[in-house]
């Protein structure tokens, strides 16, 4: 989602000039007297695209924060103290290849390889949306594509497809 321009941009920057536009038509009306009725048409138009205006910045920065917050899990996540044994450490090594030789057994485009290391993680689907800048949409449809390739009826049967053994 950084640097590229979204729908909801497009709809903030129409709002903007329906406002400006609104405005300066309010302000011509007002000093010709135009009729009351049409003020205050003019006035609930320009409240509307205000308060839409203003709810879609709001949501827009709500948004930012999310994948912000996001992205310091991560980074929170990559600092937790590592297994000091080397048995352990070997472990997790070999059950990455395995992961990763696996997905390529299932030939997994390196999209749903992505998705699929997210949703082993625990990310949820609207979670690895935001990480990965996409709509959500196109990571459920990614999702299912993993499930189907892979052989396996859901999120939960395709994590046990990989742990069910080690427990």
């Amino acid at each position: 989602m950084r640097g590229r321009i979204t729908q909801a941009h497009f709809l903030m920057l129409f709002l903007t000039l329906v406002v400006v536009a609104s405005g300066g038509d309010l302000m011509v009306d007002l000093s010709q007297g135009a009729s009351r009725s049409h003020l205050i048409q003019e006035t609930m138009l320009l409240s509307l695209a205000l308060f839409i205006l203003g709810w879609l910045v709001f949501d827009n920065h709500r948004k930012k924060q999310q994948i912000l917050d996001l992205h310091d899990e991560l980074e929170a996540a990559k600092e937790l103290p590592q297994p000091e044994s080397q048995q352990v450490m070997e472990a997790r090594q070999q059950l990455g290849e395995a992961i990763r030789e696996q997905f390529n057994q299932w030939k997994l485009t390196q999209s749903e390889q992505e998705v699929g290391m997210m949703l082993l993680k625990g990310f949820s689907l609207k979670e690895i949306a935001v990480l990965r800048g996409t709509a959500d949409k196109t990571i459920r449809q990614q999702a299912s594509s993993i499930y189907q390739k892979s052989g396996v009826q859901g999120r939960h049967a395709f994590s046990a497809w990989f742990i069910e053994d080690l427990l």
